[in-house]
This record gives structure tokens, sequence and C-alpha cells, in this order.
């Protein structure tokens, strides 16, 4: 049976062991018997059902001399393409052969001696008769005929011949490799279309799917032409597999389909020394995924190889010595990309806990994969975060999820190295595991994976979106567990959230979210929610965390939508989605309270920085306070001093105490988190001389924010919803509360900062967070007077500008 990673138990290895030797057998004795039907005469013993070598077979004319007794027929060969040439033939799978002759005039009578026989034993036949530039002209028209004859063998008859034909065939295939490849990616996409992903199929195609056995022999097609290396030994592996459960297939069904149906689960896992269909089921998955990996990463170098040459203006320089360079750019902090991938920078620190997660999130962020190379190195150098995480490892997780379907591509490079369980060793139960219900498309784990990429299209809709987005991954983290999926999955939810370093009451909300997940769906589509019970139910259950009812709903009804919309279109629709909406929207009015915390109250420390006349500052590792007067615009400058030096801000609070009396302006506390982009921290002299300089009014932080960004090479990266700005009503007396919530990128403060200044208005009071990839900020602006705003056009237009910026900013990067 399928222990972890797909090993094998004993009985399994014997059966498919076993299988092997009986495709080698046949192999042998299929070559015996079509060497006496050219007339060549090979010893050994028939095939079953074939007839036996000493039966009379007419040798083909004129019979070869004695120089021939190694086996060779003059001027013709009887040669093996397909299957059998690979000696990979199961009992249901076609027998390919062409017979190769050098213009001889009787070549029809030959074939008919070699043909009759094969279909009167009941064999299925694919036969052509060509010379070599026949054969040499239907490879370069027919792409079916072109792969065939990449891996053909010679079965019987004149070695040069075919030799002729394979060195032939690949030098054309060589010589067109940028033209035949493209073409050969077309067809295989459009298979995958039409098949579908072997690995989450309840009955799948073996050969044809997206990860089958087709894809293998694509991939040997691929390497032929020196465009890529051939398939690894886990790729071979895996290719292994899916040809013993199709031999096994052929067998027990007696027919010659390679579709696996649901019928035959049972009875190929049985004869295959497995313990059931479900296992036989996750032993397919995890060979489909190996090839399904393998070829991604294949078919990325050969895009590559296609892609239109740029010109020689265009390329990188020269360095001394004349070899060309290598183009590396930052993608985040100990990532870069080269030639279209995410690799390690060359100081990247592999003792810190957070590498691994960081350059995972940096690649789905920037939308690239992980080079395979960089990943194997990641699994067998690097450090993996504590018990707890550490809150780098925390928002890395939360970055990657939050960059959507890009994600799903790097998550499963961290699977196939056996980062995943390493990191949630709970994921182990659901990985590859089969969902037999129809409605579902995936497997548990990517269900999970692609319910996570979802909910990233979700976060402006909550308050805390990186609960969202871990709860979307953990919802049915329960499912391969005895009893109810629901429960036992939040048990789970809880242990791992308390693993990630979630504060307590937020492992708890992701408890009450993983026991719960289907509240709203089931309620909604079983119960009237008309009927005040209904709403109460729904806020009943959510009561486990006092204070964080609102949230939960919201989170739940995030949720609903991902879950809904990765199991499959039969489990979504609009009927349904307008229900759990309304629903939700009854239950939130129905809970109190939920309006933002009013700003945290100054320390001793904050408070005796701010007694320094003029400005002071302080930095302490990723810890920046500023205390300065408070006028407009200090702290989208201040953060713009951050962005200057190549720091992103993780969260940012800003409070304005009282003066203490006379004429004195009240002193404005600034406290920033902020790490680097990428590469090491900047000198904290040059940092705070800059800060300095920004608070005399001796630092045009605008003009040089702006030709910094001049000077950089911007890349598109991901899709990311639209930003959202929101006044909320009635959240304080003495000011306006702005939220904003967006996309975090660099200068995101400051665009917002600036943005309200533009409007004439001052910030008394701020609470930024960055959660992952999502910024949720929060604003207490005051007008020129000191007052809030109440000119429903003036709030209008606020939002607005607000709106504009980050819209303006975010298409310029695209």
């Amino acid at each position: 049976m399928v222990l972890v990673h797909g090993t094998v138990g004993g009985e399994s290895r014997e059966a498919r062991a076993a299988l092997a030797a009986a495709r080698a057998s046949r192999a042998d004795e299929l070559d015996r018997w079509l060497s006496g039907l050219l007339g060549v005469r090979r010893p050994g013993a028939p095939v079953p059902g074939l007839p036996a070598p000493d039966v009379p077979v007419a040798p083909v004319a004129p019979v070869v001399g004695s120089a021939q007794a190694a086996g060779a027929a003059g001027g013709v060969a009887l040669v093996a393409v397909g299957s059998h040439a690979r000696r990979e033939l199961t009992p249901g799978g076609d027998l390919d052969l062409v017979l190769l002759h050098r213009g001889r005039p009787d070549v029809a009578e030959v074939a008919e001696r070699v043909w009759y026989p094969i279909w009167n034993s009941g064999l299925r036949l694919d036969h052509s008769v060509r010379t070599v530039q026949e054969a040499r002209d239907v490879a370069r028209a027919d792409m079916k005929a072109a792969l065939g004859l990449i891996s053909a063998r010679r079965v019987a008859g004149e070695h040069a011949l075919v030799d002729e034909l394979r060195a032939a065939v690949l030098a054309d295939w060589r010589a067109g490799a940028r033209r035949r490849l493209a073409e050969l990616g077309d067809l295989c996409r459009r298979r995958w279309e039409a098949k579908g992903e072997l690995a989450f199929l309840l009955e799948p195609d073996l050969k044809e799917a997206h990860g089958g056995l087709r894809d293998v022999d694509v991939m040997r097609a691929v390497a032929a032409s020196w465009v890529a290396s051939a398939p690894d030994a886990r790729v071979r592996a895996a290719h292994e597999l899916l040809l013993d459960v199709r031999h096994v297939l052929h067998e027990v069904t007696g027919r010659t389909s390679d579709r696996l149906v649901l019928q035959e689960h049972e009875a190929v896992a049985h004869a295959l020394g497995m313990l059931d269909g479900d296992v036989l089921l996750r032993t397919i998955a995890e060979a489909a995924r190996t090839v399904t990996y393998a070829g991604d990463h294949l078919w990325r170098r050969v895009d590559r190889f296609c892609a239109p040459r740029r010109p020689a203006q265009a390329r990188a320089p020269r360095p001394p010595g004349g070899a060309r360079g290598v183009e590396r750019t930052p993608v985040g902090d100990g990532a870069v990309e080269q030639e279209g991938e995410v690799v390690l920078a060359r100081g990247a620190d592999l003792d810190d806990p957070a590498l691994v997660l960081r350059v995972a999130a940096a690649a789905a962020q920037a939308g690239l994969p992980l080079a395979p190379a960089t990943v194997d190195r990641l699994a067998g150098e690097a450090a993996l975060p504590p018990v707890p995480w550490p809150a780098e490892a925390r928002e890395a997780l939360v970055a990657l999820l939050g960059a959507g379907p890009a994600a799903i591509g790097v998550w499963e490079a961290l699977d196939q190295a056996g980062l995943i369980v390493r990191l949630l060793p709970d994921w182990e139960r659901v990985r590859n595991r089969p969902q037999r219900n129809p409605v579902h498309r995936f497997t548990v784990d990517r269900h999970l994976v692609e319910a996570a990429a979802g909910a990233a299209a979700l976060t402006r809709e909550v308050s805390r979106p990186d609960l969202l987005l871990v709860g979307s991954l953990l919802h049915d983290i329960g499912k391969g567990r005895p009893g109810d999926h629901s429960a036992g999955g939040a048990v789970v939810a809880r242990d791992l959230g308390a693993r990630m370093g979630f504060a307590d009451e937020d492992v708890r909300v992701l408890e009450t979210v993983v026991r719960h997940h289907l509240l709203l769906p089931e309620t909604a589509t079983r119960r009237d929610i008309d009927d005040p019970r209904t709403v109460e139910a729904v806020t009943s259950a959510v009561s486990a965390v006092p204070g964080r009812e609102r949230e939960i709903v919201e989170l739940l009804a995030g949720l609903a939508i991902a879950d809904g919309l990765a199991t499959g279109p039969g489990a979504w629709g609009g009927w349904k989605a307008g229900l759990i909406a309304e629903l939700a929207r009854r239950a939130v009015a129905a809970l109190s309270g939920g309006t933002p915390p009013p700003p945290p109250a100054l320390g001793p420390s904050q408070l005796a920085l701010a007694r320094h006349d003029g400005g002071a500052v302080r930095i302490s590792g990723s810890h920046v306070t500023i205390a300065a007067p408070d006028r407009p615009g200090l702290l989208w400058r201040a953060a713009g001093v951050l962005a200057l030096h190549r720091l992103a801000v993780r969260t940012a609070r800003v409070s304005s105490p009282a003066a203490a009396g006379g004429n004195r302006p009240a002193t404005a506390v600034l406290e920033f988190t902020a790490v680097p982009e990428y590469g090491s921290p900047p000198d904290p002299a040059a940092l705070e001389a800059d800060l300095r300089r920004m608070l005399a009014d001796r630092l045009d932080v605008a003009g040089r924010l702006e030709r910094r960004a001049r000077s950089l090479r911007v890349r598109p990266g991901i899709a990311v919803p639209p930003p959202r700005v929101t006044i909320v009503d009635d959240a304080s007396s003495t000011a306006t509360v702005v939220e904003v919530r967006a996309h975090d990128r660099p200068g995101l403060l400051w665009r917002v900062g600036q943005a309200l200044g533009e409007c004439g208005l001052q910030v008394r009071a701020a609470q930024v967070d960055t959660l992952g990839a999502d910024a949720v900020d929060v604003f207490y602006v005051v007008d020129a007077a000191g007052e809030p705003l109440v000119d429903p056009a003036r709030l209008a237009g606020v939002r607005g500008h607000v709106l504009a910026a980050l819209r303006h900013e975010s298409d310029r990067e695209s």
C-alpha cells in the first residue's frame, strides 16, 4: 500500500515488479516473432496466442545469404515506434510498426507477409511502409509521426537503414526545434483542456490527461531536441507507476480503454497489491503531480527557447572576459528574478526561519515560478520556522496565499519538495486525498489551496484578510479524520493557528471559522432566512469569541464564496450567493458594536521623546520613532523618507497629544515598524540624517521618490483586487475616520497621506497594518480648523481622490 509520499509496501512492490517483467518478456517474444515474419529467425519461446517461431513463414525474397546470420534482411527493416519501441506495450496497447525499405519493388509482398499474421493474431496494428525519405517527409508534416519516429527501435532487418532513419529524423527535429516545439506545446495544451488534470479526476484518462503517460513521452521528445533535460528519476518512477496501473486496467477489464472508471478502482487496486481504491487514487495523484510539476518547468524552458529573440542592443552587456551576464532583478528580501524564475539572492541567509516562506511569497506576488534548483536548496539547507512561528514567517505565509492563483504553482513547488508537510505536519492527512463526490473538482489538499487563492480576491471585504486566507487554507483540514470533519478540523486549526504564532484570540477565531465554515451555506439554503430564529442561530454560533462576532460573520461569508468556487460549478451559483449574502447581512445587523477602536495612548518612552524641542528621531532595529511639532503632511513625508531607503512600512501608529500650553503646537509621535524591501537594512545614521532633513524642510522627498520610481524597472506582478476606501460613519466624534484597504506596495502610505493632504486634511491619528500582502489602514483626519468633515459632497470627494491616487499608481505599475 501507499504510505508517505508514494512509498510502497512489499506486496505492491512484488506485484509491480511482476508487471515490469511481464512487459519486458512480452517485448522480447514479440521481437522474436516479428523477426520470423520478416524472414529472420531468433531463438526463443513463442508469444502466447501468436504463431510459434517454428511455424513455417515464407522468407523475404531474395533470401539473404550467410552474411546475414546476425538477422538483417537486405534493403528492408522492421521498426517499432510508440510503446513497443520503448518496450512498454501493455495488453491493450496498439502495436505500431514501420516497414522501412530502400525502394524494393517487392515491398508490398513483404508487407503482406508481415501484416496479415499480426492481424490474424488479434493484435491491434498501426502500420506503414516507407523509405527513409518518405518517413522523413511524413515526420516533418505530422507531429504524431515525428514523435513516434524519434523513439524508433529496430526489431529486425538492416541496421544501417534504421540508423539512417533515426539520424535523419533527429537532425530534422533539432533543426526545426523552435517551430516544432511551439506546435507541440499548442497540441499539449489543447489535449489538457480536453482531458483535464489526471491528479484530480475520479475517472481519469491515464494516458492523455495532464500529468499522464503521454506527457512523459512528450518530455522525452523535447529532450531529444536538446532544449531540455530528459525526465529525471522521480518522473521515471511516476511514469512506471502509471504504466503499471494502465497494464492492470487492461488485464482486469479485457478492454483497451485507458480511462480508469469508478467501478474498476477496487479491482485495479487489489491487483496492484494496494489496500483500496482511495490508496490507488492517492498514488495516481502523487505520480501525476510529479509529472505535471516537471512538465511545467520543461515548458517554461521551451517557451523561453521559442520566444522571439531580443535585438542585440537590448541584451545584457557583456562583462569583462566576454561572457554575457545574466540579469538578476530583486523581487523581495532574499529573492531575485533570473530568466523568468525566482532564485535565491547571493546574500540570502539560509538560517533565517522565515526565508522559505518569504522567497515563496516574493515569487507568487511577482507572478513568477520558483526555480527547481532553488526549491531543492531551500528544502535541503534552509531553516524552517520554530514553534511558534515568528511574525515574519506568518506574514510571509499570508502574503503567499494573498497572491491568489499565482500562489498555486509556488505552493505546489514547495509541496513537491516536501516542505509543506514539514511546515504544517497535519497537511499529510489531506495530501492527495480524493473526494468521491462528483461536485468536487480537486483532491482535498488542492481544494484547500484553490479556496485560499480564491479568498485573495475577497480580502477587501473583511477586516482581517490574514484570518480569511488562513481559514480558507484550513477549512477542510479535518477530512480524513474520524467523525465530522468540521469539528475535527477546528481542533487541527486551533493547533496550527498556535503553531503559526497567531494571538490567542485570533486562534479562537480561526477555530470558530473552521468549525462553522458550512454554517452560512447550509443555513441559507435549508432554512427560511425571514424567520428570526434563523438569524439567531447564526449569531449564536459565532458568539464563541466575544467582541469578534461581526468579524467572524464577515470571514464566514468570504469563506463560503471561496469554498464554493473552489469546489466546482455545481456547488456555486447566483441563487446560493444571494441567499448567503443576505443571511450574512442580517446577522451583522443583529450584532452590536464593531466600531474601530480609538488610537492607543502613548507610553512613557513616547511621552518622554515628545518633550524634546524641535524634532527627535530614535531608530532601534526595524522600529523608527519620530517626535516633532505636528503639522500637515508629517506622516506621509516621514513615510516617504522610509520608502527612499527601501523600507516597507509594516505598521504605523500616529498620535498627536495636546500641547502643554501656550502657543506651542502639539507634538506628534510617529511609530513605524519598517523592514527592507530586499537586501540589508539601510544605514541607521543615513536614515536618521534624512529624517532630520525632512523635519527641517531641507529634503525634497517627492522629487527624490519620483526620480527613484523612474529609474526602476517595474514588472507587472499579479492581478490584485481593487483598493477600497471607506468613510466610517460614527466611528469618532472628533475626527473623520477614513479606512483604506489595498494591496501593499512600496510607498503606499506616502501616496495615501499625500492624497489626504491634497484634500486639505491633517492626520491626527492613524493605525496602519500590513497583513501579508494587504494593507488595512485607518486614518483619523480633520480639516484646517481641526474639525471633522460633515459635508457629504466633500466626504465623497475625499474618498474619490484617495481612490484615484491608488488606482493611478496601480495602473502605472501594471
